[in-house]
């Protein structure tokens, strides 16, 4: 197969290139990074080897994943616009940027995937979306990508123009459950249960509800209504949650990360 390089290796690229390397083996990635420590750092954990610099990286391999923020975009489309041709393949993971921007610096004739993966991609639990631009990709092509983003989780395929949609529903929200685990344990640790426990009990909580609307395809309403006995203890937390805005807070959250990602392109 010809092989995946990955300009930037941090919190997102580093569990794509674990990912990719159980799956593919560490022959045909490479990656690179801006940071020396963090190069060596990543080739220990994963035996995965590196380029000096995006030049290079972009010359050695086919499909090159652009895992950096996106105000650095515009020295990555620098270093590699002159080693590429239409056999290539970028894969953007980049909030906001979209499809047409990435062509208009690059060349119309490369070939783009703008990709929204989240973080969970560590544990082989990360859940991405997709998009292709209009371009000609071989079966063979299509298979590999799919089999790239199913090497650390889940993907599934939208319309470009739902993709700052996708941002709010997966890319950011794990921080969001973060927030709720921890709020949730500190609540737990207030009367009594000590902390390393309170930790696993509402994080496995979190996890069964999450396989739960997974596996049973039920309504998340209706599985919330069956934890809700009549006068019962759970439904009492829930009003509470309704009284001081749980719904709209989430909400809220959503129409800012939505309102950023859109910002992200201007």
């Amino acid at each position: 197969m010809n092989k995946i390089g990955f300009i930037g290796a941090g919190n997102m690229g580093l569990p794509m290139i674990i990912g990719a390397a159980r799956v593919f083996g560490t022959e045909p990635i490479l990656f690179t990074n801006k940071r020396e420590e963090r190069k060596e750092y990543v080739h220990q954990k994963t035996g995965v080897a590196y380029t000096e610099d995006n030049k290079s990286l972009a010359e050695a391999c086919k499909y090159i994943v652009l895992a950096v923020k996106p105000q650095f975009f515009g020295d990555v489309y620098k270093d590699i616009k002159e080693s590429l041709n239409s056999d290539h393949i970028i894969i953007s993971i980049a909030a906001g940027i979209t499809i047409d921007s990435i062509k208009q610096a690059l060349g119309e004739s490369i070939r783009v995937v703008r990709a929204m993966p989240n973080t969970p991609a560590l544990v082989g639990e990360g859940m991405s979306a997709l998009c292709f631009s209009k371009d000609e990709y071989s079966t063979v092509e299509k298979e590999l990508i799919n089999l790239f983003f199913q090497s650390f989780g889940k993907f599934e395929i939208f319309d470009e123009n739902l993709m700052n949609s996708v941002v709010c529903a997966s890319g950011s929200s794990p921080a969001y459950v973060y927030m709720f685990i921890e709020a949730l344990a500190d609540s737990a640790v207030k009367y009594g249960i000590p902390r390393d426990k309170a930790y696993k009990l509402t994080a496995q909580a979190v996890l069964g509800a999450a396989k739960m609307v997974l596996e049973t395809g039920e309504h998340p309403g209706k599985l919330k209504d069956q934890v809700c006995s009549p006068g019962g203890t759970t439904i009492a937390a829930v009003e509470a949650l309704e009284e001081y805005g749980f719904r709209n807070a989430v909400m809220k959250a959503t129409d800012a990360c939505y309102e950023k990602s859109v910002s992200l392109n201007k």
